[in-house]
Parts: C-alpha cells; structure tokens; sequence
C-alpha cells in the first residue's frame, strides 16, 4: 500500500509560478524515501502540499488512501513533519515544549511523560532537557525538531531539509537517528545534498523545475550513470601503473586526478569482483601503497547531473519544436 500517493499534482502561485508541474509521486508503506533536487526546484512547496498545507491548482494527494485537504486533521494525526530550520519558543525547555505537544494531541500525562523523556533520550538531549531551547545550537535544535515530529507517535515522517546548517558531527547524528527511524516508519526526506539521500533512502525521487523527472530505487537510479567506479589515493610512481590499466578487460575509463589520486570506471557488465582484484594485483606489483580506496563516491552525484541535463535538454528541444 502507497504512504503517499499523488496524481498530476500541480501548484501556480500568482498564475505565472509553476512551482509543482504534474507531478506524481508514490512513497510506499515501509520505505525511506529521498525527494531531491536543487534549491528552488519545488520540494517544498510539495512537502506542504503533501502536509495539506497548501491549496493545489490541479491534481490530488493522496496519505495513506485518503485525500489530503485543509481539512484533513485526522490525517496529520498520523504524520510527524520536521520542518527546514525548526523554531521553538526560546524561553522554553524541552519537557515544557514536548510536554505542551503532547497536549495538543491529546495525550494524557501517563502517555506523554514517558514518550518525551524516551525521545529525549533518543535523541541525546536528556542532559539538556532542562535548558530554554533560546540557547541550544543549530544542531540540537534539530534533534528537538526530530522528538517533536516523533511526539504523535506517527506512521510517516515527512522530514524537509533535515541536515540543514548542521556541522559534519551534527549531519552524522542526525543521518544516524533517520536511518534508525526507518527501520520503524514510512520516512520522506527532502533534501539537495545527494550523499545524504545514499546513505539512508532505500527510494528516491529527481524533481527538476517542479517536474518529478525520476522516481524508483536507489540501485535503478545509480544505474542509469551506467558505470561502476572506484576511487584510489595512491602513493608511488603512477604514471606507470596507469600503462598497466589500460591493459584489464572490464575497465572503460580511468581519470588521473592530481599526483597521488585515480577515478576508475568499469563495464557495469563485467565482473566487477574480479576486476577489481586484478587492479590490486597490479598495484602490488608496482610497488604502490593504497592510502585510500572508496566505491561509487560521485554515483548518486553523476546520476542526480544527468537526469537534470537530459531534462533541461528536452525543455530545450519542446521550446524549439514549439
């Protein structure tokens, strides 16, 4: 069963912004789901359509099978939304705001009190669960964000931007909790920062212009670079070494970056495997040390560029035609 589910789902602002472009969308039960795309491309305002927050031009949403409209508070019941840079009351702290949520979804006492100090401690605020919110840092005002969007106990979690402003210590923690949270929940993320999206989204989504351009698995959209490749830090001589590469079947291409570094591209048909181990035999025998090896760092990346220059190549040749 779809989570999410939208049809031609479109949204004008001032009939000359087409911020959403007949878009549609499905997120299904169980998965984590990333929505990416550059700034402006319309994840937003998608996001506070899918939250019924926002009127659609045309096209319907659809949580859970059930249409999404202003209207629909049985619905949001079941959501929890983490909003781009959270903001909270600043002389509050985090039991009086978690506590003061807890009552807006009706929970008593003896539901919320337990349920705030568990996702206090879940999300590592407990030692400053005392503290007004007006002190916290950009990284613990997402963490409280993230407890406040896990109040209701909901089904979905629709997470906008969640590592936003956050340091590489605060983006870890943060990456860490939502891929934990995706064990239990259906999880939509929006985000532009593509390495995010491949670490914790099983599913995603390319939107372009408000105009959803890719839709399907991670492994289907890092297909579609049609290559596979490693990344080599090496030291030694090599100039050599790259002779010796053009040598082994399976490899397609090889870029030599720098004095020490190599980017390496293989047949997405070959054995990898096997390829991979002659590479290592090579390198031993040219008496090379491997400071560092990584697999498909720029695959999402490579994928993500593509998708957008084939989309802006096809607006190009509609507006020729037209």
């Amino acid at each position: 069963m779809s989570a999410i589910e939208t049809e031609n789902l479109t949204k004008i602002f001032g009939n000359r912004l087409i911020a959403v472009n007949n878009l549609n969308l499905r997120v299904e039960e169980g998965s984590v789901y990333g929505l990416m795309g550059p700034n402006g491309a319309g994840k937003t305002t998608t996001v506070r359509l899918l939250l019924g927050l926002l009127r659609p031009s045309a096209g319907t949403v659809k949580v859970f099978g059930q249409h999404m409209t202003f209207n629909s508070a049985n619905l949001r019941r079941r959501i929890g939304y983490l909003p781009t840079h959270p903001r909270f009351p600043p002389k509050m702290t985090p039991i009086k705001y978690l506590s003061f949520i807890g009552k807006l979804f009706g929970l008593d006492n003896e539901v919320s009190t337990p349920r705030l100090s568990k996702l206090l401690r879940a999300v590592d605020l407990l030692p400053a669960a005392s503290r007004e919110i007006g002190n916290f840092s950009t990284g613990m005002t997402t963490r409280l964000g993230i407890a406040t969007a896990l109040m209701n106990d909901p089904e979905l979690l629709i997470m906008d931007e969640p590592t936003a402003g956050l340091d590489p210590a605060g983006r870890k923690t943060t990456l860490d909790l939502i891929k934990e949270l995706g064990r239990e929940k259906t999880i939509l993320v929006s985000s532009h920062i593509l390495s995010d999206v491949d670490r914790i989204c099983s599913h995603a989504g390319v939107i372009d212009e408000g105009k959803l351009v890719f839709s399907g698995t991670m492994k289907d959209l890092k297909k579609i670079v049609g290559t596979t490749s490693i990344h080599l830090v090496l030291e030694g001589d090599i100039d050599a070494f790259c002779t010796k590469l053009g040598q082994i079947d399976g490899i397609v291409d090889f870029e030599k970056r720098g004095n020490h570094e190599l980017q390496i591209s293989f047949n997405p048909e070959a054995a990898i495997a096997a390829t991979t181990a002659e590479i290592m035999v090579v390198i031993s025998e040219s008496n090379l040390e491997v400071i560092a090896f990584s697999t498909g760092a720029t695959k999402v990346e490579d994928a993500f560029l593509k998708l957008l220059e084939e989309d802006e190549s096809r607006g190009f040749l509609r507006a020729v035609e037209g």
